[in-house]
């Protein structure tokens, strides 16, 4: 059981899993957990060896998990789990299996997921979710975790909102297969996105366009990308005329080639990107040494100030040294400390809104190479 040290209000031996802790996300959280007081952390998948290896170099604990077994409730339960972190993605084809045997257990379940039906129809596990007095959150990550932080900060400066383009631009770093898998999924497949009020089709990875960053990461392209947030956030900011997210890369050779392969699969010359996601990530592997390193993500709205003139605020976030992969895995580590501390209480079944401030999030970034700032652009030439 957590047990609190009476008059400080200091957690000690809340149980942490973290399914697939030894993967590139379930590290970064793995590491930031154990600099909390209070928190034990258990890094579980099916591959034991790379556990224990994790394990004893953070001062953790090691356990064989496999999210497909039958007795994984009785397996959390056993160790005492009051909260899972899953980074075992991909999410696009995936069941609320580890949802629902966390609930099974009495423990509060997180996701990193970014697959847009995964965490808008996690929902449907509310009324169970709220029986057994836990919170199971799907997208504890840059999106929709921090963008809707940032627009929700942002938001009392409107009298109106129109229009929210953001998106992200990652560095040269190239992501592990099943993380790539996941965005050539959607690669020249056609989509909904709310625009001019309504629901059109757009296409994955493409309708390219430049955002500018303040230095030093300067302009970068960015192209249609498939995430929760397309159809949250009409719902959320009751108004909005038009949502739209994009996503690129740093390296122009790697970006403009995903684009070009966009147009192969939207012809008809190829099914999907898919089955390429292993010989691609080769090759984006051999390109990393002429990146720069630098990341960011911005979020642009656009719409009426209180004095009913025409405004356009772009919050911006840049990561130097390789530090972006950090950024999405923040909030399950913001919404752990809260759980541990007992300071969030949300029971039930959501996505990831309203749960953090930017302030909370951005907190858990302290230390890294990584800064924000708001700028005010100029509305002439300026459309999101």
């Amino acid at each position: 059981m957590t047990r609190t040290e009476q008059g400080v209000g200091r957690v000690t031996d809340y149980r942490v899993v973290v399914l697939g802790g030894y993967g590139n996300f379930g590290t970064v959280i793995v590491r930031r957990l154990r600099t909390i007081a209070g928190i034990r952390v258990w890094v579980a998948g099916r591959d034991l060896a790379k556990a224990e290896a994790l394990a004893k170099e953070t001062g953790s604990q090691a356990v064989r998990l496999d999210m497909n077994q039958a007795d994984l409730a009785e397996r959390l339960r056993a160790l005492g789990a009051q909260l899972v972190i899953s980074t075992a993605g991909p999410f696009q084809n995936q069941d609320y299996r580890v949802a629902e045997a966390c609930i099974a257990a009495g423990a509060h379940y997180v996701d990193l997921a970014d697959a847009r039906e995964f965490v808008c129809a996690i929902g449907a596990l509310d009324q169970a979710a709220q029986a057994a007095g836990v919170l199971i959150c799907g997208g504890a990550s840059s999106v929709p975790a921090l963008s809707a932080a940032v627009i929700d900060s942002l938001l009392p400066r409107f009298s109106r909102l129109d229009a929210i383009w953001h998106g992200i631009s990652s560095s040269e770093k190239t992501p592990g297969v099943s993380t790539l898998a996941a965005v050539l999924n959607y690669c020249g497949k056609p989509f909904q996105q709310w625009r001019d009020g309504a629901w059109q089709a757009v296409y994955g990875w493409q309708d390219l366009s430049p955002h500018d960053f303040a230095a030093p990461l300067g302009r970068r392209w960015v192209g249609n990308c498939d995430i929760p947030d397309l159809q949250l956030f009409p719902a959320r900011y009751p108004g909005v005329r038009s949502v739209r997210f994009s996503a690129g890369v740093s390296l122009r050779l790697t970006q403009f080639g995903t684009w070009l392969l966009s147009w192969l699969v939207r012809g008809g010359l190829l099914r999907s990107g898919v089955p390429l996601a292993g010989l691609l990530r080769r090759g984006a592997v051999l390109v990393e040494p002429l990146g720069d390193g630098l990341s960011g993500m911005f979020v642009r709205l656009q719409g009426l100030d209180h004095a009913g003139q025409a405004q356009t605020l772009c919050w911006e976030l840049q990561a130097l040294h390789n530090d972006g992969p950090n950024i999405p895995c923040m909030a399950a580590v913001a919404l752990a400390r809260k759980l541990a501390a007992g300071t969030l209480a949300t029971r039930g079944a959501l996505p990831c809104l309203g749960l953090l401030t930017l302030e909370e999030y951005l907190a858990e970034l302290e230390g890294l190479a990584i800064s924000s700032e708001l700028r005010v652009l100029p509305e002439a030439g300026v459309s999101v």
